[in-house]
């Protein structure tokens, strides 16, 4: 199972708008793939899995509170931020990607999907101006490199479950990197929130910024 409906599977609460969005995420990307390569071939078959279902295990580990500001940093072809602005319609998320042609389908995919809550940008992460609650991210760099690039984007006043802080997708052993950090942080294990072996080694690292 590799369509929506495997997506419907681990969230079945979606309103009948955040259905209709999520269905057209396939389309889109199928079609905006034939123009600008931003997922390989192998995983746009999969998109649902490897990409949507995989950006929603930070959905999984918090549940955002309403007006909570979300940066997604190297967005790439816009996950794990569009989904996620899908999933929490009363946050806001700004995507940004050092690559235009990327931000180009963010872009276009946002626009079609009409989402208010999520705008996109053409930028490196050092140079994103203000403040968000959350910066998450998939796999860009090593923790260490990351961690400095954003912790000053991050408010230090939170009003969410956890404190604000870093949701990064990382998989594989993750040992020596947190090691090199040395960062105080919390591991999910996404096994524990779905069970296709794609999300075997697969984790969000939360590094709390206080």
């Amino acid at each position: 199972m590799s369509n929506v409906t495997l997506l419907f599977k681990y969230f079945p609460n979606l309103s009948q708008k955040q259905q209709d969005q999520f269905t057209q995420l396939e389309e889109l990307y199928s079609e905006w793939n034939e123009k600008i390569n931003v997922i390989s071939r192998k995983d746009i078959e999969q998109l649902y899995l490897r990409h949507v279902l995989h950006s929603l295990g930070i959905a999984k580990a918090i549940n955002f509170e309403p007006n909570t500001m979300v940066l997604d940093v190297g967005t790439g072809g816009g996950f794990p931020g569009i989904p996620l602005a899908i999933m929490f319609p009363g946050c806001q998320f700004h995507l940004v990607d050092s690559i235009g042609k990327k931000i180009t389908v963010v872009k276009e995919v946002i626009e079609a999907l009409g989402l208010g809550n999520a705008t996109c940008e053409h930028i490196r992460a050092e140079q994103v101006k203000g403040e968000y609650d959350f910066v998450v991210s998939r796999a860009v760099t090593r923790l260490k490199p990351f961690y400095q690039w954003v912790q000053a984007k991050v408010n230090r006043q939170g009003f969410n479950k956890i404190d604000n802080g870093i949701l990064y997708l990382k998989g594989g052993n993750l040992t020596e990197e947190l090691k090199e950090a040395k960062k105080p942080h919390q591991l999910f294990h996404l096994s524990d929130f779905y069970e296709e072996d794609f999300f075997e080694t697969k984790k969000i690292v939360f590094v709390p910024i206080q």
